[in-house]
């Protein structure tokens, strides 16, 4: 990344500040990496709160996730309701996402992608159908243990507007030199921190 001197100096002035700031951020443990596969397809443009309200409305909807693979798009969006804005985007996604990962493996489980290493693990879960960086970076994180700082395009907005990044960095480039900076003990909090 351009410039990345001077920006590495304001990513760590900004970590010291948001971790004056009260409040835990315990890092999210997802044993099925599916269920966090799922986490970041409805947060990605959700605020927390709102995410962990809809994933509450599907679980209590559907039977597990391999019943709201096979839902209608418009099953889904009627279950997350009005008030979530990019509903048919979150429902498009999960579907796609589900029956990827199903078509892939014959069932709708992804735990064996821990024996291939996290490097195999995050090339497999690229290719699924309807993921973006931030969900694969998500499911590294929470359910591989891998290094990864997951961003969502208000995050990006926010660094890039605030002069915390370059103008014309990439998501590619922005995660890249954040995981630089940030080790992959202060990751999950790091990204807690600047995601709220």
């Amino acid at each position: 990344m351009k410039d990345s001197k001077e920006y590495s100096k304001k990513i760590q002035k900004l970590y010291r500040s948001l971790k004056q700031k009260p409040g835990k951020h315990a890092p999210v443990e997802f044993e099925e990496p599916v269920d966090a596969l799922v986490f970041a397809i409805v947060s990605e443009n959700l605020t927390e709160s709102q995410a962990h309200s809809a994933i509450k409305k599907l679980k209590d909807y559907f039977v597990d996730w391999n019943d709201s693979r096979v839902a209608t798009v418009e099953e889904i969006i009627e279950v997350l309701g009005p008030d979530i804005t990019p509903a048919r985007s979150i429902a498009a996604t999960l579907v796609s996402t589900l029956n990827a990962v199903f078509d892939k493996h014959n069932m709708l489980g992804l735990q064996s992608l821990r024996k291939l290493g996290k490097r195999p693990a995050k090339i497999l879960l690229e290719k699924l159908s309807g993921v973006t960086p931030f969900v694969v970076d998500y499911c590294m994180l929470t359910s591989m243990q891998g290094h990864a700082i997951p961003l969502t395009p208000k995050m990006i907005e926010f660094l890039k507007a605030e002069q915390y990044i370059h103008a014309e960095a990439t998501y590619e480039e922005i995660e890249g030199f954040l995981c630089r900076l940030i080790s992959i003990k202060n990751a999950y909090e790091f990204y807690s921190l600047l995601r709220h």
